[in-house]
């Protein structure tokens, strides 16, 4: 473009210092294997470059913060600034998930292809003569799979990488004696696997345990495991043997996950319903520790030698997240009004991301009228369909169907899709590494040790404080409960009475085949107290739900008896998305129409259960009276656990928070009782006093005879030379006064006449006192001052008398007859909210204060005391 520079320039090149240093450290470390920049060449080129700016054009000199356009010009236009986390970039790979040092990881990427069964998979039908095998241990087997180190209860997480462990990864399953040895080889050492050990018991028969969550000794429910060697047409039983739940969806004809590395290959299919003679029982080896139970099926493999996987439920990933993300990064469109930033990092140092999601606004007070819409998923890592139902919201909110550019138009969605990333990629399936639930610890102190949920609960406060927040959603899935419902909380208000319950009816009419709005439940148990609905609820959000999924199928409509697949999750999806606009619709039919049947189910529910009792009920009279939460019964059915507590590692740390924060909290704190505000503020009131009568002595006569629930105060500031002044309070405030009335005087140096007289005062209930400051002249006048027939009805604030004491000896004289209380408060006897039409405020002329000059004489001489009554 310039060759004279360009030939200048070429015989002696400029180096970036920054680029040269970074060099010579990455040799010296190994890490790099190229040339290094050429040295400078010293001050002549720098100075020569300050003094022609068309060297500036020169790439070995370019900013690289500076966009250049495509004539290879310089654009002063900044490139945008980078996250404050590493998010991930279209030009690099995608970040590897970090693990806890204890966790062995294999180098191999596991991934599966989405497919949809053609046919319903329906449920298994048990005939009653499955076994229940016996179990045999590895006393009478052989070990052919066991994790070494597994973290349990007592240790804690201490440093996580990526790749886990270090050293070289041992080869954990047999080692094969030759072709014609048929032993499967286990693996479960990859994202999201849970396996810890596989006892050979028979030729075909393998007994299975689960790996506890990490840091726990409980919690044993997901399992996704890999096999090998496998044999075609022969018929191999596996019995997991350590679950936890009584009760479970493979008693009545779940089926567990199957996916054969072949035929995904080969015929494009992947995970599908397999199993026979599936049973669930309970577990005949009595430890004396909490019961176990064990699940047990049949299988054959469809091919010799292939490489076959079995899940409780279609797993998704943390990569599998990383890479949906990254498509949307990619997209030009999509890019535009779906932003991904990072919320926080999690416990390990993974990235927990934040969606915003919402058409640009014109203006600014079009984005500022947007509602919001919060939604989240995986806070337990083992309810996987949680992330399916949010890849199909996803999927929806972000195509270019009008509905969804509707939605983008009115509101702005917040979507956290994996909140639990740590959980997810260990294969745990319902804590963190912190070894607790994160969803019984949404009011925790601990930003540290639950920064996914702490960061999450900020959020969605900060958000309240912008904007209005219509919904929260958190998707979840159901080990016990077939079809799809949801966890609600009961509104107290009778403005929103059934309200709450609107929503989840108009998702029932929109996808009748999967959801069952007879199954929802809204009673808020105080187990429930630290779970994300009910805290978001009780910070002002009504419409707050847990969406739970069955990991079985549908007992309703057309779907009736058959699994949930894949497809099937994503479509409620786009169904929440349907039912909101419903709810929202400007049109308030629907809307109304639900209302109407939500009160004729409940009065249905509330006959059922007098009924059920024995007795009768007016429901036309009294059926709204009655509390929902005594109708409804307890969510016992959910799918939940009871919160552990904290750690005994964080019990010292949260203690210490917590004492911290009441500390905050008992500076701030207000008194709660008037009563307790009177005692402190005669407490106040009686120390004043007794400082100033050590200077001054003071004569209190006919003070206080009524019934006043705070002294009037008089404090009297008189002058040096004998003076009287005489000021006259009747017939005011006939109010109850719940503080006292203050009258603040500056009397002038000369001689005057000062008396004041509280006659016939304060008879009704005065809550806020008017306040009466005089300013009397220097010459020789007689200030009276009359208030007479004011404020008789109802005062919010007592009248204020404050009175400063001389300094030499005076008389000081104030009566304050008894007085009758009025339940009135501030304003007149009439109905109105103003004061009567016959009555005239008789402000005093004296209300202003004196003049700066005499003002300040007065108080250089006369320092006042000035008391102030509470709100």
């Amino acid at each position: 473009m310039f060759p004279a520079l360009e030939t200048e320039i070429k015989p002696e090149t400029l180096s970036d210092p920054y680029e040269d240093f970074m060099h010579h450290h990455l040799q010296y470390y190994g890490y790099f294997k190229g040339p290094t920049c050429l040295p400078s060449t010293g001050h002549a080129q720098i100075d020569a470059v300050g003094k022609d700016p068309l060297m500036l054009s020169s790439p070995l000199l370019r900013s690289r913060q500076l966009l250049y356009d495509e004539l290879d010009e310089v654009n002063p236009r900044l490139r945008e600034p980078r996250e404050l986390f590493s998010f991930f970039s279209s030009r690099g790979p995608l970040q590897a998930p970090k693990w806890p040092i204890e966790c062995e990881v294999i180098k191999e990427n596991i991934h599966h292809i989405e497919w949809v069964p053609p046919e319903p998979e329906y449920f298994y039908q048990p005939t009653g003569d499955e076994k229940e095998p016996e179990i045999v241990g590895e006393e009478q087997g052989t070990v052919v799979y066991q994790l070494d180190s597994v973290p349990t209860e007592g240790a804690y997480f201490t440093s996580s990488r990526i790749g886990g462990k270090r050293g070289i990864i041992k080869e954990l399953a047999v080692t094969l004696q030759g072709p014609e040895d048929n032993t499967l080889l286990f693996e479960s050492r990859f994202e999201s696997g849970n396996l810890q050990k596989a006892v050979r018991v028979g030729a075909y028969e393998y007994e299975l345990t689960l790996r506890t969550d990490l840091y726990t000794d409980k919690h044993t429910q997901w399992f996704y495991f890999r096999v090998q060697n496998t044999r075609k047409e022969v018929t191999y039983r596996f019995t997991i043997v350590n679950l936890l739940k009584p009760k479970s969806l493979y008693a009545v004809g779940m089926k567990p996950l199957m996916y054969s590395q072949l035929d995904a290959t080969t015929y494009n299919v992947g995970w599908r319903r397999e199993g026979r003679e599936i049973k669930y029982y309970k577990n005949s080896a009595d430890d004396g520790q909490q019961p176990l139970f064990c699940l047990t099926w049949t299988v054959q493999f469809p091919h010799d030698q292939d490489t076959c996987f079995f899940a409780h439920f279609y797993p998704y990933t943390y990569t599998d997240l990383q890479c949906y993300l990254l498509s949307i990064a990619n997209n030009p469109i999509q890019s535009q009004f779906c932003k991904p930033r990072a919320l926080c990092r999690s416990l390990a140092g993974n990235t927990v991301y934040l969606l915003t999601i919402t058409n640009p606004s014109r203006t600014p007070q079009e984005a500022a009228a947007k509602k919001a819409v919060v939604l989240s998923a995986r806070v337990h890592p083992g309810e996987s369909n949680g992330s399916w139902i949010m890849r199909g919201f996803l999927d929806f909110i972000l195509s270019n169907s009008p509905d969804a550019q509707l939605l983008r138009d009115i509101f702005v969605f917040k979507v956290i899709p994996m909140l639990n990333p740590d959980g997810v990629i260990v294969g745990n399936y319902r804590c963190s590494l912190a070894g607790r639930d994160l969803n019984r610890h949404y009011k925790t102190v601990l930003k540290d040790s639950f920064p996914c949920i702490w960061y999450t609960k900020n959020m969605i406060k900060r958000l309240l404080e912008e904007r209005e927040v219509l919904l929260y959603c958190d998707f979840h899935g159901h080990s016990r409960k077939n079809n799809i419902f949801l966890y609600g909380c009961n509104s107290n208000s009778r403005k929103h009475w059934l309200h709450e319950r609107v929503f989840p009816l108009m998702l029932s009419k929109n996808a009748p085949d999967k959801f069952s709005f007879d199954s929802c439940n809204f009673k808020v148990q105080k187990c429930k107290e630290g779970t994300g609905r009910v805290v978001m609820w009780r910070m002002g959000v009504i419409n707050s739900y847990t969406i739970e999924s069955t990991f079985g199928g549908s007992t309703l409509g057309s779907k009736r008896d058959t699994h949930f697949t894949v497809e099937d999750l994503k479509s409620l999806g786009y169904h929440v998305c349907d039912t909101i606009l419903d709810f929202c619709d400007p049109d308030q039919t629907k809307y109304t129409q639900c209302l109407q049947e939500l009160k004729e189910l409940l009065q249905q529910e509330i006959h059922k259960k007098f009924s059920n009792f024995g007795q009768d009920v007016d429901l036309e009279a009294s059926w709204s009276d009655i509390p929902l939460s005594d109708i409804e019964s307890s969510t016992s059915g959910s799918d939940s656990s009871l919160s552990d507590g904290l750690p005994a590692h964080l019990l010292n740390i949260a203690n210490e928070l917590n004492q911290k924060m009441l500390l905050k909290k008992t500076k701030k704190k207000r008194l709660q009782t008037r009563k307790q505000r009177n005692e402190q503020y005669q407490k106040n009131y009686l120390m004043r006093e007794l400082k100033l009568a050590e200077d001054t002595p003071t004569q209190l006569s006919g003070r206080n005879k009524g019934t006043s629930l705070e002294p009037p105060l008089t404090s009297l500031v008189l002058p040096k030379n004998k003076e009287t002044v005489q000021t006259q309070l009747s017939g005011r405030n006939k109010g109850t006064s719940l503080e006292p009335p203050q009258t603040s005087l500056v009397l002038p140096k000369n001689k005057e006449t000062v008396q004041t007289q509280l006659s016939g005062r304060n008879k009704g209930i005065s809550l806020e006192p008017p306040l009466t400051s005089l300013v009397l002249p220097k010459n020789k006048e007689t200030v009276q001052t009359q208030l007479s027939g004011r404020n008789k009805g109802t005062s919010l604030e007592p009248p204020l008398t404050n009175l400063v004491l001389p300094k030499n000896k005076e008389t000081v004289q104030s009566k304050k007859p008894g007085f009758t209380a009025s339940c009135s408060p501030k304003r007149s006897t009439n109905s109105g909210l103003g004061p009567a039409p016959d009555v005239k405020a008789n402000w005093p002329r004296t209300r202003y204060p004196a003049p700066r000059k005499e003002r300040s004489a007065v108080a250089a001489v006369y320092p006042s005391l000035h008391i102030y009554t509470y709100p």
